[in-house]
């Protein structure tokens, strides 16, 4: 293992308190249960579940060429000529009361095998033990530094922690994990769980998965140390306003990305899980509006659920 040089986390450009529970991201500062009922459990329930499960047609790589298969939320698989990646691996239909609306683009059988897994935080819709029970035999598994533990019993080769701007390599390819802007507990009782994005470099190429984030001036360092080219940020999650302080909208998302100083700008972390208040369909439509704006239509790229893209 190696260590990047060493650094803090960036102050916001403004401050924002993590929420302590989750009556604090409601509007108000209030939880009203029937509403929250309402909204992201009884209006799932009702809509007929959609998209299609596509037959992998994974693309023959060169050397330097990388893909990446949005699966659905902030799942992904990235592939290079001899290297498979998964980052926040989750094919559930159900996250406990929450449905899934938008199928996962591929069957998890279909994957070609796994070299490396990369989990950001502990939360369930991103740390999904049974999806990562069912991967077979992946040989490694990095995450942030309090959630190996969760790791334990799941088929992993090897685990491993990491701190923010540290860096693990391994046959010709590095990680290193960055800082964000969220928390990274499980349950109520186990703070002490960290949490970021990562950078992953191979074959001349570098790959950022955020995570989970609000906004936050760490994407300017992210840029200027590690200068990643593909960008995969979340747009979802983010109304009423209360829940920035822990997500992005598309607005955010967009002067992320041009902070990072990326060439490509890949949406995920919506229209899968009805985490939010705002309608599925907005945040991939308000993104398009916003890049049209400023002139970056051609540096975002959207996917389809399952189906590669070529970078």
């Amino acid at each position: 293992m190696t260590s990047r040089p060493g650094g803090h986390e960036p102050t916001p450009p403004r401050r924002r308190r993590l929420p302590r529970s989750f009556k604090e991201l409601t509007p108000g500062n209030h939880f009203n249960p029937r509403t929250f009922f309402h909204q992201l459990v009884w209006k799932a329930l009702i809509t007929p579940r959609r998209g299609q499960v596509k037959e992998p047609k994974f693309p023959k790589l060169r050397e330097g060429e990388v893909a990446v298969t949005w699966i659905g939320h902030a799942s992904f698989l990235l592939q290079f000529t001899d290297l498979n990646v998964l980052v926040d691996p989750n094919f559930a239909n159900w996250l406990f009361l929450l449905k899934r609306l938008k199928r996962a683009g591929l069957k998890l059988r279909a994957l070609p095998p796994i070299d490396l897994v990369l989990l950001t935080h502990a939360h369930f819709d991103h740390f999904h033990k049974p999806t990562l029970r069912r991967l077979p035999n992946p040989r490694l598994g990095v995450m942030p530094w309090g959630v190996g533990d969760l790791a334990r019993g799941l088929g992993f080769g090897r685990v491993l922690e990491l701190q923010w701007w540290e860096t693990f390599a391994a046959a010709g390819w590095s990680v290193t994990l960055t800082p964000s802007h969220h928390w990274g507990a499980r349950t109520i009782h186990d703070e002490h769980r960290g949490y970021g994005g990562f950078v992953l470099k191979h074959q001349g190429r570098s790959i950022y998965h955020a995570g989970d984030s609000a906004y936050f001036g760490g994407f300017k360092e992210i840029g200027a140390r590690l200068a990643p080219e593909v960008a995969l940020l979340p747009i979802g999650a983010y109304f009423p306003d209360s829940f920035r302080r822990v997500h992005m909208g598309p607005d955010e998302a967009l002067h992320a990305f041009r902070d990072l100083g990326a060439r490509w700008f890949v949406p995920m972390h919506y229209g899968t899980f009805k985490l939010s208040f705002e309608d599925l369909d907005e945040p991939p439509r308000w993104l398009g509006e916003l890049a049209a704006h400023h002139g970056l239509t051609d540096r975002v790229a959207v996917l389809e659920e399952g189906l590669p893209r070529v970078f």
